[in-house]
């Protein structure tokens, strides 16, 4: 599977991370003590719906396109807002055209006192990413493996932070290395909040990764799943997952009220489900 960004802004995938890391932001924000973003997978950081890459696959039209779209129930909508609100506000004139990867997602809702630390391996990307924060003395730009920078930048100053990872899955062994990153980066930094994405097409590589975690002695392990059928091996994506370690106490209910409705408005066929599950107690 290829997951480069610029082809699969605003999917089904997308959906699930940015509203996670919405909450998440919002959470650290109820502190007035600064806080750091480190957004491991970049991309771009943000993205035209009507470029070549986006229009070659569509697939934001089943992904945020439905959800704005959508009538939202008040309480949902008061949950996604701190993401949809982004969204809007980078399309003032009521169309869809731009839609904010994590790192303008994170950006725009920083505090003058937060950071955000963003790492893009491929170059042409790093140099999109480079110039779209040019400038911007809270956001750090670097070229480099993301998986490098779980070693090299935790614990962050500010002792307080996120940190999201989203790799591009193009290798077999994605799993492997998202598991031994979690688990070295914990050791160093056993505070910090971790917030991993990945398609939900290996069932065991995931059921691996967890039961390593557990093994490590890893706690307060969340997980989260978005499904809009029945994906595997060999189907097209259509469904993700989330695993968060040392989550917002909040988000486990914020996500049992948000997941059956982004489900339900979704969905593309058999197998639509949605699952939010302590994987690992405090």
């Amino acid at each position: 599977m290829n997951y480069r960004h610029a082809y699969h802004a605003g999917n089904i995938g997308d959906v699930l991370k940015h509203a996670v890391l919405a909450r998440l932001i919002l959470y650290f924000q109820r502190k007035d003590k600064a806080f750091r973003v480190i957004d491991t997978h970049a991309g771009i950081g943000q993205y035209d719906l009507s470029s070549e890459e986006t229009q070659k696959t569509g697939e934001w039209q089943l992904g945020i396109g439905k959800v704005m779209k959508s009538e939202i129930p008040p309480s949902v909508a008061h949950l996604l807002e701190p993401w949809l609100g982004v969204v809007r506000e980078m399309n003032p004139d009521g169309s869809l055209k731009l839609y904010p990867g994590s790192p303008a997602l994170a950006r725009r809702m920083m505090r003058k006192q937060d950071r955000l630390t963003l790492t893009e391996l491929h170059p042409s990307d790093f140099q999109a990413l480079s110039d779209l924060f040019e400038g911007d003395h809270q956001v750090k730009t670097i070229h480099l493996d993301g998986w490098l920078a779980v070693g090299s930048f935790l614990p962050p100053k500010e002792k307080r932070g996120i940190v999201l990872i989203d790799p591009a899955f193009e290798v077999r062994d994605e799993f492997d290395r998202m598991t031994d990153a979690i688990v070295k980066g914990w050791k160093k930094w056993s505070g910090g909040t971790y917030a991993l994405w990945y398609p939900m097409k290996d069932s065991r590589a995931i059921r691996r990764m967890h039961e390593t975690f557990a093994e490590a002695g890893l706690r307060d392990v969340l997980t989260l799943e978005l499904n809009v059928g029945k994906s595997g091996p060999d189907t097209r994506m259509l469904g993700s997952g989330m695993t968060l370690v040392n989550p917002s106490f909040t988000l486990a209910d914020e996500m049992r009220q948000i997941l059956p409705w982004l489900c339900d408005v979704l969905h593309q066929g058999p197998g639509a489900s949605w699952q939010v599950t302590q994987l690992i107690s405090e």
